[in-house]
């Protein structure tokens, strides 16, 4: 089957559309609404969803999704919930876009091969490890090339034009822009020097860029998808369903209106 993280990035470059990405926790609160909030995002109009798996070492996340991680190891999740989730959602239609986002260390326990064949026979479509970077293995990026599957990277503000270019090279499907120096976690809102990091980015590279870390509200989703291909949502999503008790509809609600504002709707 064609990759679905490329073709959606075709598509929406072709047709000048903005990108949304929600980050869920695998299992947070449980493995049932991840499964229930991911075919509501879809509904809703969102175009990629990074699938968190839960880690007890989270370096590049903030209190709210490591918060979120803790609770659901405490609650036993582990890799096969992921297969078996997104399994039964491509049973079921679903097909938005899934990416698996993990720490190194659960990928590489597993082992390389045997883990791009796992997660493509499930039903993913790439990869976003955040805490590998570009030089450190070139096993793992042969073993999903060899699977058809996306190695999405991550780039900093303080990367250089020279590593951005190498980065671009070896990223498939989209430049994983973080918008500030620090951790995952919602800011009311963020630096005005977003611009130029997009800026610098689009003189050394082609590849679609989505901008994450720190989004947290409709304003600043419709503010900073302007700047670049799309918005990744995450912390904000963890927070809402913390808020409302786990209320799908009360989420899906957020969700609606995040992803209305990232596509200049409404």
């Amino acid at each position: 089957m064609r990759n679905r993280l490329i073709k959606k990035i075709n598509e929406a470059r072709r047709k000048k559309s903005k990108l949304f990405c929600a980050y869920l926790t695998l299992g947070y609160p449980s493995v049932s609404f991840t499964a229930r909030l991911i075919e509501e995002l879809e509904k809703s109009g969102a175009d990629i969803i990074e699938l968190g798996f839960p880690f007890s070492d989270p370096l590049a996340d903030g209190p709210t999704i490591q918060a979120s991680s803790g609770y659901a190891l405490r609650h036993n999740v582990k890799f096969n919930d992921a297969l078996r989730l997104v399994r039964s959602l491509r049973k079921r239609g679903v097909g938005i876009p899934i990416i698996f986002f993990s720490y190194y260390n659960p990928i590489y326990q597993h082992g390389l091969a045997r883990f791009a064949k796992d997660i493509r026979r499930a039903g993913f479509d790439g990869v976003i490890s955040p805490d590998l970077s570009p030089e450190e293995d070139p096993a793992f990026g042969r073993a999903l090339r060899k699977e058809k599957l996306s190695l999405v990277y991550l780039v900093a503000p303080t990367s250089s034009s020279r590593r951005i270019r190498m980065i671009a090279r070896k990223t498939s499907g989209f430049i994983y822009l973080v918008s500030l120096k620090g951790v995952t976690g919602a800011r009311r809102k963020l630096g005005a020097d977003i611009a130029a990091y997009v800026a610098k980015i689009r003189s050394s590279a082609s590849k679609a860029v989505l901008v994450g870390f720190g989004v947290s509200t409709p304003g600043e989703a419709r503010r900073i998808s302007k700047l670049g291909d799309g918005v990744i949502v995450g912390s904000a999503f963890i927070d809402s369903i913390r808020r409302s008790k786990s209320k799908l509809k009360t989420v899906a609600s957020f969700a609606s209106r995040m992803i209305r504002a990232a596509k200049g709707k409404g």
